[in-house]
């Protein structure tokens, strides 16, 4: 009984023991990398999983100098290679090992030459990268491990039933130990008859031996008289067939012999171009960039706004992403499994497949080349699951899906990527609903971005752009208000909002990103410190058709005014291909407007002033764009979101009309100082607590439902009596 206890036990043990970490494997430095010596490398090759060897026969070290990348050259044969028709795209961080130890990972082959040569990272330049500096992912928005809660809770629950469990046992003590004592001696009394049982069993089992032996003396005389008879055809049986084994040993030897030297002369006449023109052969990273949820148009976007590299193929395919995915606290790895590299994960995705080249505990290796080489970066790490192989003479490639994420990919240098599995990057979730009212569409997308201020405008903006192609299908002369929501640290109150309204008659969806990306660059460009960003919401509504107007005139109610009074224009404007339109706008005269006219302009917000255009026509400077190095991240967004908006209708003081002479000059300068001082004074003992934030003296926005799109002008006269 106690054996069987402590059996069940040791059962409980094992079965909720954590899987051992795959420690890292021994290896063959650079210098002891010869030429002629053959190993094997590991990599997936189909939808099976399984990781599947080939033979790498080693050709010889490439060393160009201090501070170059070392290679090593090899060549690759088997039966996966000739299924696959060489060393694809994708195949990138394969181990490649030598007598058991690993020598590096398969990085690239030769441009526009033969598939089955290629070129092997070292692995000790590669191990450099788990102890390069890491800096990123320090911002103060944590990311939960779900996992660890669960576990908390678990132990914690664990615990106060072990409590209560001792509390019981201590009262029912004096019982347990009555049972326990019934137990034993029923144990001790089944054991003495088990005893003798088996003592009366031994007994008979050995008379029976005796007995069998007894038979078989008998039989074994009368075999050994009939074997001498069949001796001596035997012999001549033997000694034919050890006369034919060396004819055909030595066709076996002649076969593999003439097999061999058929691979050399192959592999010789595709050496001959690259011994000739060795300085014009190109590495070719053997890797694959994926983009999921992006259309034709979203890709060219991502492509000229987002630093990508030039040696990167793009695949709008091979992302499997259901929702914003699924999150693995306890991946197993080892070298030669499929795993995937992501910035955006969701309903969007952007990231590249390739192959775990090393494993030590929780830190990876793998691909054995850069991914973008931004150095130290906070990517998400994946698994991935291998679809299949696309032969080709210098473009095959090894289709895979992006899965679950798994981890955190924390270097992305020359020699490879590193990471850590169940460490995981700050994301910012991006959330975007798209409603087109001339389809009856409203989509809502979801996705997340690796927190990197290097991409998170670009890649921000991607996305957007993208759910609204995906939406409305096409952009083209279409009209588009947008409204987002960034929460953030960096700006006042923690949230900047901004909306606006875009018509476009090419494509209306990258100028209606541009603000976005905007605030995140400033949000992004902060110099005091590395914002925190929780999440980005952009809603947009998409129209089909022009919706535009024109200013016609702005008629005032009065126009001799007093500073600070109160003027009603009756404002027409003519919408596109509708009629006209009257709007009553408010507008209150500034406190330090000087005698004497004051020239409006009435322009819609998105429209340049016209005091502005005509500094820069004197100047020819572009004045504007000059950005002030003393102006905090927060008044930036201030500024941004002060700016007028397309579809607002701005009445404020333009350039005068009738150029003043210097004595008018210098006393329409002493009135506004005068007043100025007075409005000052005013403000100092006020405590209205409505009073309007943000608002420019002397500026009038009001809100319409077309774009405006032109400027018009209106003087008032102005007496200070």
């Amino acid at each position: 009984m106690r054996k069987v206890i402590a059996t069940g036990i040791a059962a409980m043990f094992f079965a909720t023991a954590a899987v051992p970490a795959h420690a890292m494997d021994p290896i063959l430095p650079f210098q002891d990398v010869k030429g002629g010596m053959t190993g094997t490398a590991y990599t997936v090759v189909d939808s099976s999983g399984e990781i599947r060897s080939f033979d790498v026969d080693i050709v010889g070290n490439m060393d160009n100098g201090k501070g170059s990348s070392r290679m090593i050259m090899a060549r690759a044969r088997g039966p996966v290679i000739e299924q696959t028709g060489g060393i694809l795209q994708g195949m990138s961080g394969s181990p490649v090992y030598v007598n058991g130890r690993l020598v590096g990972a398969v990085a690239a082959g030769i441009k526009e030459m033969t598939p089955y040569t290629f070129f092997i990272t070292p692995i000790e330049d590669m191990m450099k990268l788990w102890t390069m500096p890491d800096t990123k992912n320090k911002t103060r928005l944590k990311t939960i491990n779900i996992h660890k809660v669960v576990e908390e809770r678990k132990k914690e629950e664990a615990k106060a039933k072990e409590e209560d469990n001792k509390k019981a046992e201590t009262n029912g003590n004096a019982i347990l130990n009555r049972v326990m004592d019934v137990i034993h001696e029923a144990e001790d009394t089944a054991a003495e008859t088990k005893a003798k049982q088996e003592k009366a069993e031994q007994e008979k089992a050995e008379a029976k031996k005796a007995k069998a032996a007894a038979a078989e003396n008998t039989d074994a005389k009368s075999a050994e008289n009939a074997d001498a008879k069949d001796a001596d055809g035997k012999d001549v049986d033997a000694k034919a067939e050890n006369a034919e084994a060396p004819e055909k040993q030595a066709e076996a030897v002649a076969a593999e012999a003439a097999a061999t030297e058929t691979a050399p002369a192959k592999d010789a006449s595709a050496e001959k171009p690259a011994a000739s023109d060795k300085k014009e052969l190109t590495k070719q990273p053997k890797a694959v960039m994926y983009l999921s949820g992006f259309n034709e148009p979203s890709i060219d976007f991502l492509q000229k706004n987002v630093p990508m590299g030039h040696d990167v193929t793009f695949m709008p395919m091979g992302v499997r992403t259901e929702g914003e995915g699924n999150t693995l606290y306890n991946a197993n790895l080892q070298p030669g499994s499929a795993v995937g590299v992501a910035i955006v994960y969701g309903d969007f995705a952007v990231g590249a497949t390739g192959t775990v080249t090393a494993v030590d505990g929780k830190k990876i290796l793998g691909f054995g080349h850069p991914f973008l080489h931004r150095g130290n970066v906070n990517y998400f790490m994946t698994d991935a699951t291998v679809v299949g192989t696309i032969s080709g003479q210098s473009n095959g490639m090894k289709i895979a899906n992006i899965g679950n994420i798994i981890g955190r990919i924390s270097q992305d240098r020359e020699t490879g990527i590193a990471g850590t599995i169940g460490d995981f990057p700050t994301v910012v979730p991006v959330k975007v609903r798209i409603q087109d009212t001339t389809l009856g569409r409203t989509d809502d997308y979801g996705a997340r971005i690796a927190y990197d201020e290097a991409f998170l405008p670009e890649l921000s903006g991607g996305i957007a752009y993208a759910a609204m192609t995906k939406t409305s299908d096409t952009l083209a002369g279409a009209t588009a208000n947008v409204h987002f929501t960034i929460r953030t640290n960096a700006a006042d109150g923690g949230k900047f909002e901004r909306s606006n309204m875009f018509y476009n008659t090419a494509d209306v969806g990258q100028i209606a990103v541009g603000e976005l990306m905007q605030a995140m660059n400033v949000i992004c460009s902060n110099t005091d410190q590395e914002s925190d960003i929780v999440d980005v919401q952009i809603d947009v509504q998409m129209e089909n058709g022009r919706k535009t107007a024109t200013l016609l005139s702005a008629v005032p109610d009065k126009t001799t005014v007093k500073p600070g009074d109160l003027v009603k224009f009756t404002t027409t404007i003519k919408p596109y291909r509708r009629d006209k339109e009257t709007l009553l706008i408010p507008y209150r005269v500034p406190v330090t407007a000087p005698e004497g006219p004051l020239t409006l302009d009435i322009r819609g917000g998105g429209v340049a002033p016209i005091a502005q255009l005509k500094l820069l026509q004197q100047t020819g400077v572009d004045l504007i764009a000059q950005e002030d190095k003393t102006t905090t991240t927060k008044d930036k967004l201030q500024s941004l979101k002060r700016t007028g908006r397309n579809n607002e209708i701005i009445i404020a003081p333009g350039a005068s009309a009738v150029p003043m002479t210097p004595s008018q000059q210098r006393k329409a300068a002493r009135e506004a100082a005068k007043a100025a001082r007075e409005a000052a004074q005013q403000r100092k003992f006020s405590f209205s607590l409505n009073a309007p934030k943000n608002e420019t003296p002397g500026e009038t926005k009001f809100t319409t439902n077309y774009i405006i799109d032109n400027v018009i002008h209106t003087t008032l006269q102005v007496e200070r009596k």
